[in-house]
């Protein structure tokens, strides 16, 4: 599942071509996505301007003078950039058609991701509005874990994936973040001194920045708006790699279930 690195890397390859361009056509091909794509879309967006690109959480967000379009990526989706006219292929499920002869397309193949309309404030709309902080912002610090972890029993994985307290880590950045922090993901989060929250929120950030660098993660479909991999895989730490010897000490790395999804974790480097 595209995560916030995903996400981001799509942002930076659409925000250039995207911004200050009229839509001259939308087109919608299936319109049972997660929720149905509005119907009245194409005459709402018809002629008018892109005025910025911006990203929350997992959703991209192409604001107009009058609403904002919610992009979410679902499970196997991506947003790509491609001459206009270009043939849609099977799981091409919408285009925004620019005035420069370009469209942005969307392909889900499982049809998890979504195409939304909000004409408000749209950090207001219910998808957004009880999300927590972003890790990569000031907001995200460590007075802030520390405050939030207090008296929570629940294991330290499980609460810096739940958006509420943190958005945008996943399963796999969860992993790499807390090996990075030498702690456990089975620690209940509120056995965390400051100092160990301090270095989690530092290897949070450090993970997420790195796979930006690399691209994100490209474990079965995704790729960015120019239809390139990533490669943040190839640097995983701990991530699928249960059996194999830690990275930094050798030990074999360790599998367990947590939330319905897979932790790996050094037993000797975290804590």
């Amino acid at each position: 599942m595209p995560e916030l690195p995903e996400v981001e890397i799509t942002l930076r390859g659409l925000a250039a071509h995207l911004t200050g361009q009229a839509i001259a056509k939308v087109v919608i091909r299936h319109a049972r996505l997660r929720w149905p794509i509005p119907k009245n879309l194409p005459k709402l967006l018809h002629g008018k301007t892109i005025r910025a690109l911006r990203r929350r959480a997992k959703y991209l967000l192409v604001e107009f003078d009058h609403g904002t379009l919610i992009l979410h990526l679902g499970m196997s989706g991506s947003l790509c950039l491609l001459p206009a006219g270009t043939p849609a292929e099977k799981h091409d499920h919408f285009d925004l058609v620019l005035g420069n002869g370009m469209l942005m397309r969307l392909r889900d193949p499982r049809r998890f991701g979504a195409v939304l309309w909000h004409s408000g404030d749209v950090n207001a709309h219910p998808l957004l509005a009880a999300l927590g902080p972003e890790p990569l912002q000031p907001e995200f610090d460590a007075a802030y874990l520390y405050r939030t972890t207090r008296n929570k029993t629940a294991a330290i994985k499980l609460v810096i994936m739940d958006n509420r307290v943190v958005v945008g880590v996943g399963n796999i950045y969860a992993n790499e973040a807390l090996f990075r922090a030498g702690i456990r993901p089975q620690l209940a989060a509120g056995k965390l001194s400051r100092e160990r929250c301090a270095r989690l929120v530092e290897a949070i950030r450090a993970t997420l920045t790195e796979a930006i660098r690399h691209g994100g993660s490209t474990l079965r479909n995704f790729v960015g708006s120019d239809g390139k991999p990533g490669y943040f895989q190839q640097h995983y730490r701990v991530y699928g790699r249960a059996g194999e010897p830690c990275r930094a000490c050798g030990t074999p790395i360790k599998q367990l279930r947590q939330g319905q999804r897979s932790s790996f974790y050094c037993p000797k480097c975290q804590r």
